[in-house]
């Protein structure tokens, strides 16, 4: 369930629209979702993999 989630935007996202992404943090887990469409899909991540996903991001710089 991710009703009453903090949700935080990303750094990355302009306030002009376009594409935005938010997350918020649970104990177990990441949430993502469109920042306009906040009642479209969540995508669930395990913390563990998210760790993983971000530190792979990292390297591609």
């Amino acid at each position: 369930m991710t009703s009453g989630l903090s949700w935080h935007k990303s750094s990355y996202s302009g306030s002009g629209g376009g594409d935005c992404v938010e997350v918020a943090h649970t104990p177990g887990a990441v949430h993502v979702r469109d920042s306009k469409e906040q009642r479209g899909p969540v995508l669930s991540v395990p913390s563990s993999q998210w760790v993983g996903f971000i530190r792979h991001l990292a390297d591609q710089r």
